[in-house]
């Protein structure tokens, strides 16, 4: 019968093998995470039952994880049960996951309010002492929020072949879906202004130099982005932000700006990327609430003043 920690070791080393080095990293570290709960010592597919699952969800959640957190080991535990179920090396269990977290939680909201993004998107003056550094993040912050949210990764494997005229063409790295963006004149100038100079460089920006799919694009991507995250702290705090500030920001703040602009959520999910609906949806729920209390709000406000004046 097939080992459980050898096979997640053996499919994380075929996703690294196949560049997809991200990934291979959240199986290793859902491998982690098991090895913590339930010890170094190997055992098999038989021996995971609903209530071990149940006791791995637990333990996850003692040690502070958050739920998305929960989500993501389970799910990467419940892909390999898979393959092993494929490979007809475990037995299939007929709803082994049903009683563990396996959805997505909007824990924690993630989009500029609008005094937020009013600050945001007021460009800080070089004159002012403002570090390069930080003054460059804020340039690429509104970039990615006029490129509709794209998120850094896709930004920073953007080539130059993928820019034509004035329309940016690539495939999202998560999903692999085909998008196109058509540059306003705004998004162009700042495309233009940080676009990679090494004629020899494939890449439309400068964050990245090795070969795409080498540990070593992936190693300087990683860099890029903690750099990039780093700067975005220190730019909320110089201009008193009452949210954190990050690279994923810029995605939220335009599903939600689009939301409040009455797009559908089907338009929002297409722009975006997004490999369903749902996803899409995630992203608004912590605002749903928002836009459903503001209408009972105005309901209340209505009666009001119908009451007040049927009193009159």
């Amino acid at each position: 019968m097939l080992k459980v920690l050898a096979f997640m070791k053996q499919v994380a080393t075929g996703l690294q093998m196949e560049g997809n080095f991200g990934t291979a990293h959240v199986y290793r570290s859902s491998l982690n995470a098991i090895i913590a709960y339930r010890g170094k010592k190997d055992f098999v597919f038989s021996e995971v039952t609903s209530e071990w699952l149940k006791g791995f969800e637990v333990y996850l959640r003692s040690r502070g994880c958050s739920w998305n957190t929960v989500s993501t080991y389970l799910r990467t535990f419940r892909a390999v049960y898979n393959r092993a179920v494929d490979l007809q090396k475990a037995p299939y269990v007929p709803h082994l996951f049903r009683s563990v977290y396996t959805g997505t939680r909007a824990d924690h909201k993630r989009a500029l309010g609008d005094e937020d993004m009013k600050k945001v998107f007021t460009k800080l003056s070089r004159a002012s002492g403002v570090p390069l550094a930080v003054y460059q993040a804020q340039e690429l912050f509104i970039l990615m929020f006029s490129l509709r949210g794209m998120p850094f990764v896709d930004l920073a494997y953007l080539r130059k072949s993928d820019l034509r005229d004035n329309v940016i063409t690539y495939r999202r790295r998560k999903t692999g879906r085909p998008l196109s963006v058509t540059l306003t004149p705004e998004a162009m100038a700042l495309v233009k202004k940080y676009m990679n100079r090494d004629s020899s460089s494939p890449y439309l920006f400068p964050l990245l130099r090795s070969r795409e799919g080498t540990k070593e694009a992936y190693r300087e991507y990683q860099l890029a982005l903690r750099s990039f995250n780093q700067q975005l702290m220190l730019l909320g705090e110089l201009l008193g932000l009452g949210d954190k500030l990050s690279s994923y920001t810029a995605r939220h703040t335009w599903a939600t700006t689009a939301y409040y602009c009455e797009i559908h959520p089907g338009i929002i999910s297409e722009a975006m990327g997004h490999s369903s609906i749902t996803v899409t949806e995630t992203y608004l729920k912590p605002f749903r609430n928002k836009k459903i209390d503001e209408a009972n709000k105005q309901v209340l406000d209505f009666v009001k003043r119908s009451v007040t004046g049927v009193s009159a």
